[in-house]
Order: C-alpha cells, then sequence, then structure tokens
C-alpha cells in the first residue's frame, strides 16, 4: 500500500514558500526538519557575531550545520553497523560451537 500524498508548503527563513508534494507519512519530519533550520537561522541571525552577514550567508551556514550534522551521524551509523556485524558473527560463532557434534571419542 502506497503512501497518500500531500501538497504542503515550508517557508525556510525569509524566502518565499515552497511547495512541495511528499508522502503523508513524512509531513511531521518535514515540519520538524522546517522548525528546526528555521528556528537555528532566527538564532543565528541574531547573534552580534553575524550582524554582518546577509540573510543568504546565515542560511548556507545553516545549510552547512545541518548537513555536517547529516555526515557526522551517517559515519557514526556506519561504524555501528560493522561494530553490530561483527557481534553478530561473534555471538554466532559461539551458538554454534555449542551446537556443533563433538568428536567421536
Amino acid at each position: 500500500m502506497t503512501d497518500r500524498q500531500l501538497n504542503i508548503s515550508i517557508r525556510i527563513a525569509d524566502l518565499p514558500r515552497i511547495p512541495l508534494r511528499i508522502p503523508a507519512g513524512q509531513e511531521e519530519i518535514v515540519r520538524l526538519a522546517e522548525s528546526k533550520i528555521n528556528e537555528l537561522w532566527r538564532n543565528w541571525s541574531a547573534k552580534e557575531e553575524f550582524r554582518d552577514k546577509t540573510s543568504a550567508e546565515v542560511l548556507a551556514m545553516v545549510t552547512f550545520r545541518f548537513a555536517q550534522l547529516y555526515y557526522s551521524n551517517a559515519e557514526t551509523s556506519q561504524k555501528l553497523d560493522t561494530i553490530l556485524e561483527e557481534l553478530e558473527k561473534e555471538f554466532d560463532s559461539l551458538l554454534l560451537q555449542d551446537i556443533a557434534p563433538q568428536g567421536a571419542d
């Protein structure tokens, strides 16, 4: 069964609304992403050290930060997958060792 599609729009920073067509099951995560991007953009736009930056420059910095977090999490996830695969092999080996036929006496 395919998820029904929704037509929504999001607003990022001070840009015009962006129309999107998404699976209904993705709306919550899309809205969360929109909210978190805008929250960070507002916070950084208000910082004294970024007062000399344009809205687009701050948005570029926010974009970079989210990409950095994404790739950092992807790397961590890959390392975790490797560790879990190794543990699974070790557990399989231990379990099979207990049920393997013993040598004839």
